[in-house]
């Protein structure tokens, strides 16, 4: 069995900034520091933190007086930003990767302009949830769909005033068929010049579809709850090939390599390089020898604290 690893792979610019905030956060004013929701979607991330001090919270309420707060790097809506003044923290920092930032910043635009949205992600995710929560309009309003069927069940107040913004972690060719579908059905929708998939996203699924050329199986390293993570295996499934989504090695079932000839691994946008590292060497363990990293896109974005 031949393995084989994407490029690019890994950490983005966004999260590594989000987490090097929270390090910084615990280097400067020590335990306990208090994050809101997970920093990023990675178990691995999250224990790691958590060990040194850090305390993940759902809830405001959960948060003392005087604390030091943490925005994880999805966002967060304007009514957590006021909710949060009233515990008045002592330190305030904010880890939403600035190109959540930007879809943050189209919504508040539409919402100024009384322009209904549509916003194309996962209702449940808290990237969604932030997003949506910068829209604050009571003329106009703000809209979640998730697939082709949902543009039909919509209603809008005036079809001739309306923007549509997405989830940054969503698959681009899927993005690109509703996207295509709002058009067909709201002729004056309007949308950001580039589509708002961040970058990362888009190189990890591109860099995916060449690996499945190649392989017959492909372990996709990310946590259950990570976005980018499961749009990798629902790419790779799309195309016709195998694919396990993997915490880390300690996940891997034998009995799927039977057979198997080329194997290739592939991580999301928030799983760190040592979970690649550990898997790669679990299978070098069962007799490999025989490693290829593709040629892909170089990413060179990183993104100040």
């Amino acid at each position: 069995m031949k393995i084989l690893l994407a490029n690019p792979r890994g950490f983005c610019a966004g999260v590594r900034r989000a987490i090097t905030i929270v390090e910084q956060a615990l280097e400067t004013h020590g335990p306990p520091v208090y994050v809101y929701n997970e920093i990023v979607h990675n178990y691995y991330i999250v224990n790691h933190l958590t060990k040194l001090g850090v305390i993940f919270v759902k809830s405001i309420d959960e948060i003392p007086n005087n604390s030091v707060l943490i925005f994880s790097a999805h966002g967060v809506s304007q009514k957590i930003r006021k909710t949060v003044k009233k515990i008045n923290p002592k330190i305030l920092l904010d880890a939403t990767c600035p190109l959540v930032t930007k879809i943050h910043m189209e919504v508040k635009k539409a919402s100024r302009n009384g322009i209904e949205a549509i916003f194309i992600g996962h209702s449940n995710h808290p990237e969604t949830q932030g997003t949506i929560g910068q829209y604050e309009n009571s003329y106009g309003g703000i809209y979640v769909i998730n697939s082709v069927n949902d543009i039909y069940r919509l209603t809008l107040k005036n079809e001739r005033k309306v923007n549509f913004m997405t989830q940054s972690t969503l698959s681009v060719d899927d993005t690109s068929t509703i996207i295509n579908k709002l058009r067909e059905r709201f002729p004056y929708i309007s949308g950001p010049r580039k589509e708002d998939i961040c970058y990362a996203t888009a190189n990890r699924q591109a860099a995916v579809k060449i690996l499945a050329k190649h392989t017959e199986l492909i372990l996709v390293i990310g946590s259950q709850n990570s976005s980018n993570a499961n749009r990798l295996v629902e790419v790779v499934r799309g195309l016709g090939k195998k694919a396990k989504l993997i915490d880390s090695a300690e996940d891997i079932n034998n009995d799927w390599l039977i057979n198997i000839n080329y194997i290739g691994v592939t991580a999301s946008a928030s799983a760190p390089d040592i979970l690649v590292e550990e898997v790669i060497e679990y299978l070098i363990n069962l007799g490999n020898n025989s490693i290829v990293e593709l040629i892909g896109r170089k990413e060179k974005i990183t993104f100040n604290l």
